[in-house]
């Protein structure tokens, strides 16, 4: 796997990251939905995921990361259409998503 695929890896994996720094280690949907700044802060770091993701896609198309379409979908959403985020589908996104491309970045890293 070449530097630059695991400089994105790593991107990823810092990204997640921040994101339960943003939450304060928590998963609290009343402390995401009730602050601006810390929704602001995850819909950056997703960005960043999608764009690690699209440019890995791009490189090293053979590497398989789950639901990558969706997760550079979701980036072009947040960038693109900003005014039809919808809090709930972030919500999901970090609660449920997350932790499993965690897992698996880390699994990538590791190798």
């Amino acid at each position: 796997m070449s530097e630059e695929i695991q400089k994105f890896l790593y991107d990823i994996l810092e990204a997640i990251q921040h994101i339960d720094v943003h939450l304060g280690h928590e998963r609290n949907f009343k402390v995401f939905t009730s602050s601006i700044t810390i929704r602001r802060a995850v819909e950056r770091e997703l960005e960043i995921i999608g764009e690690a993701t699209n440019r890995i896609l791009k490189d090293q198309p053979d590497i398989k990361i789950s639901y990558a379409r969706q997760i550079v979908d979701l980036r072009n959403r947040v960038i693109h259409a900003y005014d039809a985020v919808d809090e709930i589908i972030i919500w999901k996104v970090v609660t449920r998503d997350l932790p499993t491309l965690k897992t698996e970045i880390e699994s990538f890293i590791t190798l």
